[in-house]
């Protein structure tokens, strides 16, 4: 299929759900008389950040709607083991087969477009969309997109070790010469550490948050970095300010949201 570009951003995945299905009977929910596209979600990955995207999602379309009404989406949840593993393989195209059979679940259940609510998987995010039977908004190039309309040119990138050691995330920046620095080789030790063992499971300790932040003070002092993409949709748990003295922090969860609801709300395609 053909991607397409919605508010001038590519369509990717659907974050995961953790165990829910919020559905429809119609492919279409009318508001106001207009039909509303229906978003599907893969979640999962990992399960407290899709607990993050459901309630940014309800919150920010109630903002929009102001009707009293509640959106009606698709979230299918899946294994985050069985997502590491392909990582940990190398096994790129397992996980990119493993995200479109989650997406066409999506598709066959009516979503108009999807997301995937996570950062890493989007290593694999081209031959997803290539081949997924709808549309999906990229984590990465909403991020971008955002980072663009801030000015910001200078920025670091957090995440798991294999979103910060991977190109897809520069690939996409260097597009709007938005230069990404990733921390020292110990720092990103660091951070993937407490990421996989601490955030995912939901654990969150001030003593990290302290680490966190301090890496961020000696990557502004070192480099003068204009702000932080939080590249890992569990670090805006831990690091939940807009900024840490001054250095912006860019939610990675928040701006995906943004970009699915204003395309739940678009013209239905014909």
């Amino acid at each position: 299929m053909k991607m397409q570009r919605f508010f001038g951003i590519r369509h990717s995945v659907i974050p995961s759900t953790f165990g829910i299905r919020i559905s429809s009977l119609y492919q279409f929910v009318f508001i106001r008389g207009k039909q509303m596209k229906s978003l599907g979600v893969i979640g999962g990955l990992g399960p407290e950040s899709t607990i993050d995207y459901y309630e940014r999602i309800i919150a920010l379309y109630r903002e929009r709607t102001r009707d009293g009404s509640y959106p009606r989406f698709f979230i299918i949840s899946v294994d985050l083991k069985k997502g590491l593993d392909f990582m940990e393989a190398g096994d790129l195209a397992g996980m990119a087969d493993y995200l479109l059979e989650g997406i066409g679940k999506l598709a066959d259940a009516g979503a108009d477009f999807a997301l995937i609510s996570a950062n890493t998987p989007h290593i694999v995010f081209d031959e997803v969309a290539f081949k997924s039977p709808i549309p999906l908004i990229s984590i990465v190039e909403a991020t971008c997109a955002a980072a663009k309309a801030l000015g910001l040119k200078r920025l670091a990138l957090f995440g798991t070790r294999y979103t910060m050691q991977a190109t897809f995330y520069p690939k996409v920046f260097s597009r709007e010469a938005i230069e990404l620095l990733v921390p020292e080789p110990k720092d990103q030790d660091y951070i993937d550490d407490k990421y996989m063992n601490e955030l995912v499971p939901g654990k969150l300790l001030p003593e990290t948050r302290a680490g966190l932040l301090a890496i961020v003070d000696r990557m502004k002092a070192k480099s003068d970095i204009d702000g932080v993409v939080l590249a890992g949709t569990e670090l805006p748990l831990i690091l939940r300010d807009p900024d840490h003295n001054g250095t912006l922090f860019l939610n990675t969860t928040k701006i995906h949201v943004e970009a699915a609801v204003t395309e739940m709300l678009s013209s239905t395609p014909p």
